[in-house]
């Protein structure tokens, strides 16, 4: 029987009656071969951020307390659920007792090797936590440990898929497994080196992780519960009316992905492609709707056109101190600045002795930035902007959406717009 991979995000998992509705979801699949990718509990991962911040900056008291609400907090959704005798509390415990070890410890190795250290362990929490309310609820579950699976390179925060290694660990892992057990849970978003240090695939790379299950279990689809009735044109919590889109090719959803539309990881479309297998975006909280397939396919109706807006975003422009062009040789020098500081470009653009483009406002890494760059190009920026992008736009809707704004920057092509703003 074809393998089934199923992902839950944060929100699915955050409350008690939450957990119940999913435990109904995977009843309706009991017996199928399913591999469960669970993330963090609601905010867990952005309050583990604030325990590894704090932990660098040697506010070590602080860390702790921040781990120790963690913790309780945990510990008492996993009564809520289970009860208070269940060998996942012990589970529990354990781990937080590693992370105050190592909160105790002074930080020798970079931020990011700690932040994989301490940010990870979310997805275990809630993983465990779920699988043994599924034990005791009737629903025969199997935990696996995503890090003996998963294999990257030393890229902590952004960890690279050792593809060969992972695929041979899952042909002697996950695959044996279904002999015994229909339902196994995971973790998304991590991973581990070869040597066992945790690495994590990049924030929301809970999608990714589903995605490489799928890809390598040669599984018949991917759905991805959210709580939202599937794909829409712009995001409701910032427009009004809306609209459903109910199926899309691979590629237009790698577009959207891009240019910052936050429904699907930027990186989870390419493992599906590469063996057709289909995507659906699916609603937890009504398992009923028909949410949203992406799949292969062409000659698809006309979208509707797709809105997405990024804030928090910096326009930073260089320009040659000796007024040299902006040409291959300065090109490649910038080129190399920004991927050796894994600075993702959102627009770039460039005149004779000038380069502009947009970026994720990240005041760490703006400062190494403007550091390296200071050393050859003079530079300006701007900071608090927002970037607008507009694929398959029509007459009118740029100038509704702009009102009151600024424009900085503009490109345009006959399929999209892109506009940095200043409201």
């Amino acid at each position: 029987m074809p393998i089934k991979i199923f992902k839950f995000g944060g929100a699915s998992i955050e409350t008690v009656e939450r957990v119940h509705q999913v435990a109904r979801i995977l009843q309706d699949h009991l017996g199928e071969p399913l591999v469960a990718v669970i993330s963090a509990m609601g905010k867990t991962t952005n309050d583990l951020e604030k325990v590894a911040e704090h932990y660098y900056r040697r506010q070590r008291e602080t860390a702790a307390q921040l781990l120790n609400s963690i913790r309780d907090r945990h510990l008492q959704f996993a009564s809520r659920l289970i009860g208070d005798n269940d060998p996942v509390f012990e589970q529990l415990r354990q781990i937080c007792h590693k992370m105050e070890w190592q909160l105790g410890e002074k930080p020798y190795q970079s931020y990011d090797y700690y932040y994989d250290q301490l940010v990870s362990q979310g997805e275990m929490f809630s993983s465990l936590i779920l699988a043994a309310f599924l034990n005791r609820s009737g629903i025969p579950a199997r935990w696996l440990d995503v890090r003996e699976v998963i294999q990257t390179d030393d890229t902590f925060r952004d960890g690279r898929i050792q593809w060969q290694a992972t695929q041979d660990r899952m042909n002697e892992k996950v695959k044996p497994l279904f002999a015994r057990h229909s339902l196994i849970i995971t973790q998304g978003f991590i991973g581990a080196t070869k040597e066992g240090a945790i690495t994590t695939l990049g924030r929301e790379g809970s999608d990714y992780s589903a995605a490489i299950f799928a890809n390598m279990l040669d599984a018949e689809s991917l759905s991805i519960w959210k709580d939202v009735e599937g794909l829409k044109n712009a995001d409701p919590k910032l427009f009004e009316d809306t609209i459903p889109i109910d199926e899309v090719n691979y590629n237009e959803v790698i577009e959207m992905a891009y240019y910052g539309a936050q429904v699907i990881h930027p990186k989870t479309i390419k493992p599906l492609q590469n063996k057709k297998i289909p995507l659906y975006v699916k609603c937890f909280l009504d398992k009923e709707l028909p949410g949203t397939v992406i799949h292969h396919t062409d000659g698809l109706a006309k979208l509707p056109p797709i809105i997405v807006f990024k804030k928090g975003q910096v326009l930073i422009t260089v320009t040659t101190r000796d007024f040299s062009f902006i040409t291959e040789e300065n090109l490649s020098k910038l080129y190399n600045i920004f991927h050796d500081l894994r600075i993702k470009l959102n627009l770039m653009q460039n005149g004779a002795i000038s380069f502009s483009c947009c970026i994720d406002q990240n005041a760490e890494k703006i400062e190494q930035l403007i550091r390296t760059l200071h050393q050859d190009f003079n530079i300006t920026y701007n900071e608090g902007l927002e970037l607008l992008t507009v694929r398959h736009y029509e007459n009118g809707i740029i100038d509704k959406l702009i009102n009151g704004k600024r424009i900085l920057l503009e490109q345009k092509s006959p399929q999209t717009v892109q506009l940095v703003l200043k409201g």
